[in-house]
């Protein structure tokens, strides 16, 4: 039987303006996605198999999935994170891209390289995948959404080796700021495992230290995320003042990327619509 639900507002911060979005809250018991602001399950949830499965190289990780939807919609382009290591991979961003094309838009899960420092391995494959993806999936447009690590690979590719017809980065809970990841010391060190080498040393792959890409850039961040605080995302909105920056209270990292979640409902009218429009309806 369906939980009772009320809608509670809840303030979410722009560039420029305080913008008032809903978030659900469950009356009777369930409140996951509020109160488990940590709730890890999305990364063991299953989700159903790509409609394909297509090749930009010959290791194993050089793959692409793909989810085809309406063709009048931009494509949009999934990079995973997992703080860069091999054992998180694209099968936990399943669910997401299923219900992305679920709301119509074909979908494109990028695999890549995780290899300790070797982070050209990451960021070559990235760059290939996108051709690939925004080349052989049809669509109006693209859209790149990266999370956590893959928040870092999406900022780094918008700004470096963006596909045509870019319309929107989506950066969820992004490591994108990397000295201040690394002087956090988040993941245990990940950002110093990626890089082989302190990150002031490679402020090429360092998005608060790169030149801002071309292209509209919005970052959504949970306020009690404790993996990847907030204030990472903050920081590249003060190096990169035109972007826009979307914190959700009472919300954790791995909300963002599951489609069950309270959050769920935001990250989604981030996304156009189709070329020109700014936000989804």
């Amino acid at each position: 039987m369906p939980q009772k639900s009320k809608i509670v507002a809840a303030q979410c911060y722009s560039v420029s303006t305080a913008t008032t979005v809903e978030r659900q809250e469950t009356v009777d018991g369930d409140n996951r996605g509020c109160g488990d602001v940590m709730d890890r399950s999305i990364l063991s949830r299953p989700g159903p198999a790509p409609d394909s499965t297509m090749r930009y190289g010959d290791d194993t990780d050089q793959v692409v999935d793909v989810w085809y939807g309406d063709t009048e919609k931009p494509v949009v382009v999934l990079i995973h994170g997992g703080f860069w290591r091999a054992r998180y991979d694209r099968l936990h961003v399943r669910p997401m891209a299923t219900a992305i094309r679920e709301r119509g838009w074909p979908v494109a899960a990028l695999e890549y390289r995780r290899i300790g420092g070797q982070p050209e391995a990451s960021t070559d494959d990235v760059r290939r995948a996108l051709d690939t993806a925004t080349a052989r999936v049809d669509g109006n447009g693209a859209v790149i959404m990266g999370h956590s690590a893959g928040g870092q690979l999406a900022l780094w590719a918008a700004a470096v080796c963006p596909p045509a017809g870019l319309l929107n980065t989506i950066a969820l809970a992004p490591v994108a700021d990397l000295v201040h990841a690394h002087e956090a010391k988040l993941g245990d060190g990940a950002v110093a495992a990626f890089l082989g080498e302190p990150p002031n040393r490679r402020p090429d792959l360092d998005p608060a230290r790169m030149a801002a890409p071309a292209s509209r850039v919005v970052l959504i961040h949970g306020e009690s995320d404790t993996s990847v605080p907030v204030q990472i995302s903050e920081s590249y909105q003060r190096a990169h003042p035109e972007a826009e920056l979307v914190v959700i209270p009472a919300i954790g990292h791995f909300e963002l990327i599951d489609p069950d979640s309270v959050a769920w409902p935001i990250v989604v009218h981030a996304l156009p619509l189709q070329p020109g429009d700014s936000v989804s309806a």
